[in-house]
Order: C-alpha cells, then sequence, then structure tokens
C-alpha cells in the first residue's frame, strides 16, 4: 500500500519590504508557481515555460522540512536542497548544495539569479523519493518585495506500518464509542439539524437543546464564527453522555467570506491550479470561522442553461468536469485533512441532478445507462478518486427510483464499484420529499434511504423519528445504522475532531485570515482570469486610458448587491466593488465617465414579487422607462464610447431558480435597443449565471464581455480588462445557444443518421430546424483575445499506431501574431468515427493553457496513449477498439485543425 509523507518547506526569498503569502500543495509532478500577481503590471501574465529575459535578481530562501505522519512532526535532517540554474541561450548548468540542519532548517543566501536562467529545486533525503521541480518566476516583479512562501511538497514513501497503525487507532476509538453508545445515540449521529446565531450566538431552541442532551444532533448546518461554534460545541461536550462533537457543514461554493467568481466562471479558465487555490482559500476562510466542512464541489454535468443551478458546475464535458471536480477536491482538503485549514469536502450532486427534464429543477432525470457512464458519471468518479471524504445525493430520480433512495447509485455504483469509503448525506428534507415521491410515509422512505446507503439526514429528522421503531418491526438492522454511524464518526476522526473537539476554533485566525489584503488580490485575478471575450468588433476594446469619454450605462453598472452571484451566504455584499468604483479607481482621473442607470433590472411584477420575497431586495426606480432611457441617450450623445452593464440578477440564478426565457430582462432590451440607434459604439459588459440567448445582442453590439458573477473584486477585474491591464483569456465551458428552442445544445452530440451540413442547405430532410440554424452562437471552448493567435499545420509522428503501449506525438507551432501578451487554451479533442455503439462527433480529451509573449512563437505537442480513446460499449465496459481515428487541435471546439490516423490491435 502506498501512501505519502508530508513534507513542508517553508521558503522565503528576499529582495526587501513587503510580504506575500502563498500557500500552495504539490505532488511530485507539479512544478513551482511564482506568480506574485499583486506586484506585477496587471496585464502582465505568469510565463509558464521560460524564465523573464530582464536584468538579475538576488535572492535567499530559508526554509525548513518537515515529515507529517500520523499526526506527528519530524524535521528532516541532512537533506540535500539543490538550486539548479540553466542557462537557456547556451544550456550551460550551474548548482548550489545546501544541507538542513538537525531541526530540518537550511539556508540559501544570496543567490544570483539570471532571468535568462532555467531555475530548478531538488530535494533528497534518506529513505524519501528525491523530487526534482522547476520554478517559475512572474514575468517581473517589484524589486522591493519579500516573498513568503508556504509549500506543501509530498514525497511517496511506502509507510504501511504508521498508515496501518493510525487506521488501528481510528478503528479502536470508534470501536469504542460504538460500544458505549445506546441505538438512539447511534441513530443520532446520523441527524443533521440548521440552526441560526447571530452576534451573541446559536439560537437555540428548547427542543434542540433536549435532542443534544441526549446525543441526538450529529452535525450542524448553518453555523460558523468562533464563538458560535465553541458555544455550540461546548453544548455538546458537556451536556451529552458521549461528549461527541459536533461537525459543522455550509454552503461554501465560490469562496467563504472573500467570494470568488462562480464555479462556472472559474472553469471558464481552464487553470486547474487557480481552481485548486481557490478551493484552497476558501478552505482556509471557512476553517478560521470554524468550519470544518463544505457542501462542494458541485460536479453536475449540464447541457440546459435554463437550469438555475448551471452556474455552480463546470459546465457540459465530463473531461473538463472531471478535472476541476479532483482540483477542487484537492483545494479543499489539502495533503492532510486533518490540517487546521483544511475542509471535509462533499461533491454533489449524486447523480445526474443536472439533467433534471426542461432544466427545471428538481425534476425528473431519465436516461440510458450508457449515456449516464459516457458523459454524467465521470465528474463523480474523479472526484471520489481525489479523496472527497462525503457526497450529497441528488433530488432527481433515476430509472425511476429517486437517488435518495437508490440503492444501485449509493451501494453498487458509489461503494462497489467506485470503492468509496466516506460518508454519504442527503441533499436538504430529501428523506422528507420521498414522500411527495410516492415512496411511501416518512418511515418507510427513511428506512429506504438508509438501506439505500444514506448515511446522515439533512433536515428531515426521518432517521431520529422512525428508525427505533424501524429495527423494533425489523425494517432496518441496528448493523446497518451501526455502519452508518461508523463512517460518520470515522470523519469526524479524520478532522481531529475526536481528538480535540475544538480543533478548529481560534478566535486570532478569524482577525488573521478572513477578507485578507491577499485573499481580495486573488480575487481580482481570479475574476478577469474567468473572463470571456465573445465579440470585439473594430478592436475596439481594449479602450483608449486617456482623452477618452464614455457613457457607463446599466442597472448593474454601479451595483454591489448582485456581484457576489449565488450562493454566497457568508459574503458580504457591501464590501464587493462596482464597475463604476473600479473604472474610477483605476483610471478615472485620465477619463472622464459619465454615469447613468438607463433602466431596472427587471420589471416583471410576478418575477419581482417572487425574487424579492427571498431576499432579492429588487427596488425599481421611480422614474419611467422612457425617463431613465432619454437620461442615457443625453449622455451617449456626449461620449466617444458605451459600456453598458448588464444581465441577470443573482437572485435569477442558482436553486430554484430556473428560466424559461434566458435571455436578457426586457426593460433592458429596450436600454440596449436605444443605445445601438446612437451609432455609437457599444461595448457590454454581461453579469450572469448562465449561457444566455444573445443572438440579437451579438448582431448589433460592437463588443461583449461575459463577466458571470465575478464576486467581491469584481469592478477592479472588469476595469483591468477593459483598459487593457489584463488581456482576457477565457473560455466558455458551456455552449451559447442562438435561441432557447435549440436547448439542450452541447458539442459532444451524436450524430444521427440524418447528420445536417449547411452546404446542403436547401435538403430539408436532415436533422435540422426550419427556422434556424443548428449552430451555437458560441461554442464550447470558445473566446477571443486583444491578441491573434495561429495554429502551424499538425505534423503526427506517425498515423498507423499498434498495441496499447504504444503512442502518438502531435506538434505544431502556436504563434501570438498581435501586439499584446496573452494566452491561449489549446484543445485536443477526438473523434470515433466507426465503433460498436455511436460516439460524440468529437470529445475533448487534453488542454494546454499556453503563454505567448507578443510575436512569441512555441511548438506545442500532445502525447496520444489508448487511455485517450477509450469508452464505455454496450455492456458498459470501458475499452478502445481499433480502426480509425480524427484527432481535432484548435483554439474551441469548431475551429480546428485535424489528422486522422489507423490504431489497431496487436
Amino acid at each position: 500500500m502506498k501512501t505519502f509523507i508530508f513534507l513542508t518547506i517553508l521558503l522565503q526569498i528576499f529582495v526587501l519590504q513587503q510580504v506575500r503569502t502563498n500557500e500552495c500543495e504539490l505532488t511530485s509532478n507539479d512544478d513551482i508557481q511564482l506568480t506574485a500577481n499583486e506586484f506585477i503590471k496587471s496585464r502582465q501574465l505568469c510565463n509558464t515555460l521560460n524564465l523573464p529575459t530582464t536584468n538579475k535578481r538576488q535572492i535567499s530562501i530559508t526554509g525548513r522540512l518537515v515529515d507529517y505522519t500520523t499526526r506527528c512532526q519530524k524535521s528532516i535532517s541532512n537533506a540535500n536542497v539543490e538550486i539548479i540554474r540553466i542557462r537557456l541561450n547556451h544550456r550551460s548548468v550551474c548548482s548550489n548544495i545546501y544541507h538542513s540542519n538537525s531541526d530540518g532548517y537550511f539556508n540559501l543566501t544570496n543567490l544570483i539569479i539570471d532571468f535568462n536562467e532555467e531555475v530548478f529545486l531538488r530535494l533528497t533525503a534518506p529513505s524519501y523519493k528525491t523530487i526534482y521541480k522547476k520554478i517559475h518566476f512572474p514575468l517581473s516583479y517589484d524589486q522591493s518585495v519579500e516573498m513568503i512562501l508556504n509549500w506543501k511538497i509530498v514525497l511517496s514513501k511506502d509507510i504501511k506500518q504508521s498508515q496501518s497503525q493510525d487506521d488501528q487507532r481510528m478503528k479502536s476509538i470508534v470501536d469504542t464509542l460504538l460500544s458505549e453508545m445506546t441505538l438512539d445515540e447511534k441513530i443520532g449521529q446520523l441527524n443533521q439539524e440548521g440552526i441560526s446565531f447571530n452576534a451573541d450566538g446559536p439560537i437555540i431552541t428548547n427542543e434542540q437543546r433536549e435532542r443534544i442532551r441526549r446525543g441526538e444532533i450529529g452535525a450542524v448546518l448553518g453555523i460558523f464564527t468562533p464563538q458560535a461554534v465553541r458555544q455550540l460545541q461546548e453544548l455538546a461536550i458537556n451536556s451529552s453522555r458521549l461528549k461527541v462533537p459536533f461537525i459543522f457543514g455550509f454552503d461554501v461554493i465560490h469562496g467563504h467570506k472573500t467570494i470568488f467568481p462562480i464555479p462556472l466562471a472559474l472553469s471558464a479558465t481552464w487553470n486547474m491550479t487557480l481552481i485548486e487555490q481557490s478551493a484552497r482559500i476558501a478552505a482556509r476562510e471557512a476553517t478560521a470561522d470554524a468550519l470544518n466542512w463544505v457542501f462542494s464541489p458541485m460536479v453536475d454535468i449540464a447541457h440546459d442553461p435554463r437550469w438555475g443551478r448551471i452556474l455552480e458546475g463546470a459546465g457540459e464535458d465530463p473531461y473538463l468536469g472531471s478535472q476541476v471536480a479532483a482540483a477542487m477536491v484537492r483545494g479543499y482538503q489539502g495533503s492532510n485533512i486533518s490540517d487546521v485549514d483544511t475542509v471535509m469536502a462533499c461533491f454533489k450532486h449524486f447523480g445526474l441532478y443536472g439533467a433534471a427534464e426542461a432544466g427545471r429543477d428538481y425534476n425528473t432525470v431519465d436516461m440510458s445507462p450508457l449515456r449516464m457512464y459516457e458523459f454524467y458519471l465521470p465528474p463523480y468518479r474523479a472526484a471520489v478518486e481525489a479523496g472527497a471524504g462525503s457526497v450529497m445525493t441528488s433530488f432527481n430520480e433515476i430509472n425511476g427510483v429517486p437517488s435518495t433512495a437508490n440503492q444501485w447509485l449509493l451501494t453498487d455504483l458509489l461503494r462497489n464499484q467506485w470503492n468509496f469509503t466516506g460518508f454519504v448525506l442527503t441533499d436538504a428534507t430529501a428523506i422528507y420529499e420521498l414522500i411527495a415521491h410516492g415512496l411511501g410515509n416518512l418511515q418507510e422512505v427513511s428506512a429506504r434511504s438508509l438501506n439505500a446507503g444514506v448515511d446522515m439526514d439533512m433536515g428531515s429528522q426521518g432517521f431520529l423519528s422512525t428508525l427505533n421503531q424501524s429495527v423494533q418491526q425489523g425494517k432496518v438492522t441496528e448493523q446497518t445504522i451501526e455502519q452508518a454511524c461508523r463512517r460518520v464518526l470515522e470523519a469526524k476522526y479524520k478532522l481531529g475532531l475526536l481528538d480535540d473537539p475544538f480543533h478548529y476554533v481560534n478566535e486570532s485566525r478569524a482577525h488573521t485570515d478572513i477578507f485578507t489584503k491577499e485573499n481580495r488580490l486573488a480575487a481580482r485575478d481570479f475574476a478577469r482570469r474567468s473572463f470571456v471575450l465573445l465579440k470585439n468588433d473594430k478592436q475596439i476594446l481594449p479602450l483608449a486610458r486617456s482623452n477618452l469619454t464614455i457613457t457607463l450605462v446599466g442597472p448593474l453598472a454601479d451595483d454591489r448587491r448582485n456581484l457576489l452571484g449565488a450562493w454566497s451566504g457568508a459574503g458580504d455584499w457591501t464590501q464587493a466593488v462596482s464597475v463604476l468604483d473600479g473604472i474610477n479607481q483605476l483610471i478615472g482621473n485620465n477619463i472622464q465617465v459619465l454615469h447613468v442607470k438607463g433602466a431596472n433590472l427587471l420589471e416583471d411584477p410576478d418575477m419581482l414579487k417572487l425574487l424579492n420575497a427571498y431576499g432579492g431586495d429588487i427596488i425599481l426606480d421611480n422614474r419611467t422607462a422612457t425617463q431613465m432611457i432619454d437620461e442615457a441617450l443625453q449622455a451617449a450623445q456626449k461620449s466617444d464610447v458605451i459600456v453598458a452593464v448588464v444581465g441577470e440578477t443573482q437572485g435569477m440564478t442558482g436553486e430554484a431558480s430556473s428560466r424559461a426565457d434566458i435571455g436578457l430582462p426586457v426593460c433592458q432590451q429596450l436600454l440596449l435597443q436605444a443605445l445601438f440607434n446612437t451609432n455609437k459604439p457599444v461595448v457590454i459588459v454581461l453579469m450572469n449565471g448562465r449561457p444566455m440567448t444573445l443572438t440579437w445582442e451579438d448582431q448589433h453590439a460592437t463588443a461583449i464581455l461575459e463577466t458571470w458573477f465575478a464576486g467581491t473584486e469584481t469592478g477592479n477585474a472588469i476595469a483591468e480588462v477593459l483598459f487593457g491591464y489584463y488581456n482576457p483569456a477565457g473560455k466558455l465551458t458551456a455552449t451559447f445557444p442562438r435561441s432557447v428552442g435549440q436547448i439542450p445544445l452541447y458539442y459532444n452530440h451524436k450524430n444521427t443518421g440524418r447528420p445536417f451540413n449547411s452546404s446542403d442547405f436547401l435538403n430539408r430532410y436532415k436533422s435540422r430546424y426550419l427556422d434556424i440554424s443548428n449552430d451555437p452562437l458560441y461554442p464550447f471552448g470558445y473566446g477571443l483575445s486583444y491578441t491573434s493567435f495561429s495554429f502551424g499545420p499538425l505534423n503526427a509522428d506517425k498515423t498507423q499506431l499498434h498495441g496499447d503501449s504504444d503512442r502518438l506525438t502531435i506538434r505544431f507551432v502556436l504563434s501570438n501574431n498581435g501586439a499584446y501578451d496573452g494566452e491561449e487554451v489549446v484543445q485536443l479533442y477526438i473523434g470515433d468515427p466507426v465503433a460498436s455503439v455511436t460516439r460524440a462527433v468529437r470529445e475533448l480529451k487534453n488542454f494546454q493553457k499556453v503563454f505567448l509573449q507578443a510575436r512569441e512563437r512555441q511548438e506545442i505537442s500532445f502525447i496520444i496513449t489508448t487511455d485517450d480513446l477509450k469508452f464505455f460499449n454496450s455492456n458498459l465496459n470501458y475499452i478502445w477498439e481499433e480502426g480509425l481515428f480524427n484527432i481535432y487541435i484548435g483554439p474551441d471546439s469548431v475551429n480546428t485543425q485535424s489528422v486522422q490516423i489507423n490504431w489497431f490491435k496487436l
């Protein structure tokens, strides 16, 4: 059995005064990224390939090597710490070797680093596997910067005995607790309850207080802050018989207090390091607020943008979705889930929740097993393989059985096929809702859920109120209850709570680790990297930074309340930066900004009533629509360019926020129509939580920038992109339809027997619409840049391959032909035109995010193996079949070059 040793290095790079703390977790395959984003100009990007070509820097590095095993620490002495420098121009090599002392410390002083050098770090120590990592420096950084970097580097080592000892200790502690528990106390561990709080602490009802005393609550939802958690945990420890601590969970979806872009936006970065870092920061902030469990990531694949919860996931592709799922789990749980700044992840919603019929939340899901395995299940499995500690069931049914009562899903697939060892939690009141599904009364559905594989009931109290009776009646066994209780207790052990119930309660961290300057800077960087440039006629963007008058118009231009997006429960919208404030702070002294509202967010009375009933706080302007538009037109006549900030309210997206019409609200469309009629350039800045229908807007706007709901630093990030301090590089992870009538619309569809070809337009007996193209408005993977990239001819090293061990390498030259430095997401798709079952026309199999300076060229290569050819056949076996394959490479899923190869079995 292979397990891991955790080697922590605290490195300080001195160049003078300011402090940067950047913690990341690295495996032996990772490089070290020194991006120092807050110290470089906003439009400069981290060079992930070569060191900068500017002048030399003198740095000093100090650090300590510590071995973490079974929660104890041991210094690594007499380790070799080697800095290797390779000159790029003539490939000469020089190195400096240092040694750690008896306490694990080392000191590398006064290193002269020429930015024409590649720099590598090599660590060797007795009994540890040598690791060798490249250090990536930023393009440039201020010379008055001191960077403090906390790196956790995972070294592989066989430690069967220590791991076995820890497992035995966990089993012993849990066995002892179970032997002392009554049946009701075991059932109590399976009960999660919501408890609210205020400045004075938890608001606990008398009934809850009594249930706590009897040991009938195992987990708490909705409580955070060290003060509130300490009070409630003390109540559990001091009043219950066995003093079993609570686990505290909350919906930390895209940041805790510092709010990052919505997950759909983060996926548009196509940057797994960034996505993992966002979860790492969120975990730090959540644990500083005394949480230890988050109901994230949501990994549901979605093909229907009418579904409001599409914003919580990574879009439509199973390969990309799997990458994101694993990155989020790693970010939340870190390399040691018991660390005080890590949380237990809970991936959701298992399963197929994103495939709800008609995009209507909570609706029925019905699909073939083949489609399920090929397109929808991979991200869930990726979360399992990444080590997620828990999973949440979905509200929908699968094959006629709701997920929460589906034994095939929760036991046969999740545990028996995928070897999941964590615990299963229902979504809120999901057990109670099985009654409406028609599965029986509360006792019957509670028993059925437990027997199916559910370990914890969120909010229904079905387990608590009925399982004892069900044991007496033989509907469930005490052994099944004990098995579920064991999983819950093991989770508490792994989090360190059975050793220290107050492990995550630290009042000082709440002041030092939450809403920090560094976290806000990270939020800004995440936001601007998530923006997708959808249109940019006449290169209107970036805007000039001087001698310019702009009309900033739209109901979201000076809005802060809606910037955080759905599922930002702990966020403070008053701390968010509006677009108006961001522009004024960045460049307001050099240009003239004429700000007018122009329109209300929406005026539909029924939707207003519904949204405001759930905290929408949408207040209509007292003026008429005509008066507001007239004011906007007067300002527009005085300006050089119009920037219209339009979109959805945050309440129009998220759970229970499905929309049949996914266009802009009518009042905003009327504003845009008037602005288009001025013949002034109109730049649309979109804020939204789903792909929208923008066909009319695309026809008339000069430029469209998709900014999603970008979080706390929205305004600053948008300003930097609009004025060219940052070159947008986001790419769509969900298709934008031309019309809602095309939905569901996704790139990896299958062909029919009568596929439509636009060159055969007059042939109506094809799979097509009479009144609209089959094609999307903006396809999966699409996104423009301020620069222009070109892909050279594809060069395959062979076209005939044989057997599992053969490999195909494809090379080409990527060129940045423009005047701006920028990033391109190079995407590789594979099509399998002849197989034993019908296949998608193409499927994403790999991608690279490549930074190129202006006018720079670089050779890009991909290696393809038979793993990339595999699919599920009609027997649900994961195989590859010999034959012809099309390899597509390009900047999105449509605009690609291709090569054909034949791959044969031996």
